[in-house]
């Protein structure tokens, strides 16, 4: 846990619980925090949460480094999820509009893919240049990682632990080449694989190409996963679209996988009867 300091720190929030979350925290620890909210992507459910916010577009770089500055901010954290798919659309610099420093950064030729690491990693250097570091949201709320376990009243049957064995190898693989972090399994056969469009439209696929339900998903973390950033994160909004999609079990990785609103979300997968289990890397090499 962070010391408290009196500087507040940057939140640059994007969509998803987790920005929300983390400001409810620093709220309870009395931490300041100035907040950049992506438009379109972070909720308004942020603004009586924090000490300043101001909404700025996900292709005005410059624009959030001043907002920082400005602040008197020097580290920021990084929550919630940027939807890499806005970055690909037709007439894409006509829709977000970037500001000078967002080309720059975009179109620079020393970055040798877009990849998501490769992204954030450059996104990390950029600021840099400023003065503004980033650190990892969960050191101010290490609680939101998943303990190792069965969550549920349901445990995974054994058909569906050899599932979680041959997912989690495939997935820690798709992870290393920055692919993505989940797989959809049934009968150890793969169904679908999670890339740009993320894991919620991994699993409605899966539910359109096995009709008949009862499989797995494998959610892990990156080989390489750095903390600060695209952490794998799970909620109430991961199970209703595995209810949808008739699956039957999610596997996550203990100690490096967020769950957020734990009590609601484990509820709502006991009412639905799917087993969610946390699982040590270790662990499943040793079943391997």
């Amino acid at each position: 846990m962070h010391a408290i300091s009196p500087r507040p720190v940057g939140l640059l929030a994007a969509a998803g619980r987790f920005p929300v979350a983390f400001a409810e925290k620093a709220r309870v620890i009395g931490l300041p925090v100035s907040c950049v909210g992506l438009r379109h992507l972070a909720s308004p459910e942020l603004k009586p949460l924090v000490g300043e916010f101001t909404w700025a577009g996900i292709g005005k770089i410059g624009r959030v480094i001043r907002i920082f500055k400005r602040a008197g901010v020097r580290e920021i954290v990084m929550a919630g999820k940027v939807y890499k798919t806005e970055l690909l659309k037709p007439l894409r610099l006509l829709q977000l509009l970037p500001d000078l420093r967002t080309l720059r950064f975009w179109y620079n030729r020393r970055r040798r893919d877009n990849r998501d690491d490769s992204l954030l990693l450059g996104l990390i250097d950029e600021f840099a240049r400023d003065g503004l570091t980033f650190g990892s949201a969960l050191d101010y709320c290490p609680e939101l990682l998943v303990r190792n376990g069965v969550l549920t009243r349901r445990p995974p049957t054994a058909f569906e632990l050899a599932d979680i064995s041959f997912g989690w190898e495939l997935a820690k693989a798709m992870g290393e080449l920055d692919v993505g972090q989940s797989v959809a399994v049934r009968e150890r056969a793969v169904l679908a694989v999670e890339a740009i469009e993320g894991t919620d439209q991994m699993i409605a696929r899966a539910g359109t190409l096995c009709r008949r339900g009862g499989f797995v998903v494998v959610k892990v973390a990156k080989p390489q996963q750095d903390m600060r950033f695209d952490v794998p994160t799970i909620g109430c909004a991961t199970i209703e679209g595995l209810h949808r999609a008739g699956g039957n079990v999610l596997a996550v990785e203990a100690g490096k996988t967020i769950l957020l609103d734990e009590a609601e979300t484990v509820a709502l997968a006991d009412r639905y009867g799917i087993s969610i289990t946390a699982v040590e890397a270790a662990a499943v090499a040793r079943a391997a």
